[in-house]
């Protein structure tokens, strides 16, 4: 393919990407599938592109006079991230062969003009309702949080399945197929990887027998911090696809009763071979959208991870397209929904027992004032001080609650809060 066919194909993707819901990676793939002339440089080469746009949507939009197809956020990568002269971008679109159309008067324009102080928003790259929430929660330092969860790629952080290897002898496999793996900083478990380019993880024969799994660190913290512990009941409320499910497998050592619930059966079904591989069990219950299907586990689970529905907010440097499509409507449809489905699991603790509320967002609609809504709806449960979990993570929570983010730890974003039922 040539550069501007490339150019091309990136736009029609963007657009693909923004009519529809699936990730990106999704329609990158299916691109690829239903298009074998295009060679993996090609195919890499447009996947950077698109992924480029996605990340400075904003500010490629306002750019290009707040035009949101692909033909115009390629245009103003171009000049806003290629820093390509006009007539560079008008031989990247001479119409020829399978390259786009000649520029239109008004897009030479817009690439021509003199920009402008751009809005805080643009200039930070995040949706413009997000803003004034980073302002508040996190100061002076708004614009760095804001930078590191939509600019940068993430890396790839693995857990290792302590049931079946040690960290080092994981490191070693990785070495072994001339991968450079770091030690995550928090995480006692974690390698890290960079993401440039991509490796097949799931190609080692590591991965293939459960020796670790793919798990961003974050993830890996709130595992260590719910101490689902050897012997006991512990429920993972919202199981998803069961990452974190696996955790609190390895933590309680194949020893006490796992239940994994959801309300998608799908998910569930996702999860079996997982635990297989990894070499740990679990019961796998299907739940209504009410809470049923747990009565004979009310007042007896020792600990409940609600690791909740959300906006994913936290993920956005993974999932750039994401952001884009938020609005303030359905953050707040997700508290609401965050609300009720702790109420629910709440019915299952046992006295004594503790309840840990996660998302992995950003926003203080679904972090704190949801974790404020469960306080007042339910002052039977008690604050747990995380400093008392003896975590190194420790240090960077307030009280009961903790914040993890690219910018601050290096992860994905996260919120955490733990409670202890007191009677």
């Amino acid at each position: 393919m040539t550069p501007a066919a490339r150019l091309a194909a990136a736009a029609s993707i963007l657009d693909s990407i923004a009519q529809g819901r699936q990730p990106a990676e999704v329609v990158l793939k299916a691109w690829g599938t239903a298009n074998r002339y295009a060679g993996s440089k090609d195919r890499r080469a447009i996947a950077d592109r698109v992924y480029k746009v996605l990340r400075a949507r904003g500010r490629l939009s306002w750019i290009m006079g707040g035009r949101e197809d692909g033909r115009a956020l390629v245009i103003g990568s171009l000049h806003a991230l290629d820093s390509l002269s006009l007539e560079e971008i008008e031989a990247l679109h001479s119409g020829e062969g399978y390259g786009p159309r000649p520029l239109s008067k008004q897009e030479r324009s817009r690439i021509t003009a003199v920009d402008g102080e751009l809005p805080g928003w643009v200039a930070a790259g995040i949706p413009e309702f997000v803003m004034n929430d980073f302002q508040k929660v996190f100061g002076d330092n708004w614009k760095n949080e804001a930078h590191d969860l939509m600019a940068p790629r993430a890396p790839i952080d693995l857990r290792v399945n302590s049931l079946k290897a040690t960290r080092d002898e994981v490191e070693g496999e990785l070495r072994a197929a001339e991968l450079s793996p770091e030690l995550t900083p928090w995480s006692e478990l974690g390698l890290r990887l960079s993401a440039e380019p991509p490796p097949n993880i799931q190609a080692l024969e590591g991965f293939k027998s459960g020796a670790f799994e793919i798990q961003d660190e974050g993830s890996q913290i709130i595992c260590a911090l719910v101490d689902a512990k050897p012997g006991t009941t512990v429920v993972d409320y919202c199981a998803g696809g069961g990452g974190k499910t696996l955790g609190l497998a390895q933590s309680m050592m194949g020893q006490g009763r796992l239940v994994a619930s959801d309300v998608v059966n799908k998910r569930l079904e996702n999860i079996r071979p997982r635990l297989e591989r990894a070499g740990v069990e679990a019961d796998l219950v299907l739940i209504g959208q009410n809470g049923g299907g747990l009565e004979d586990l009310n007042d007896s689970a020792d600990t409940v991870l609600v690791d909740a529905p959300c906006s994913g907010a936290g993920t956005w440097r993974r999932h750039p397209e994401d952001a884009w499509r938020l609005t303030e409507e359905e953050v707040e449809r997700l508290h609401a929904l965050q609300t009720r489905i702790m109420s629910q699991a709440a019915k299952l603790v046992k006295v004594g027992g503790r309840i840990a509320y996660v998302t992995c967002s950003m926003l203080t609609r679904e972090n704190e004032d949801t974790a404020a809504a469960f306080e007042a709806a339910h002052p039977n449960f008690k604050p747990v001080a995380i400093e008392t979990t003896g975590h190194a993570i420790a240090s960077q929570a307030k009280g009961h609650q903790l914040r993890l983010s690219p910018y601050s730890t290096n992860t994905d974003g996260f919120f955490f809060a733990l409670y202890e039922r007191a009677e």
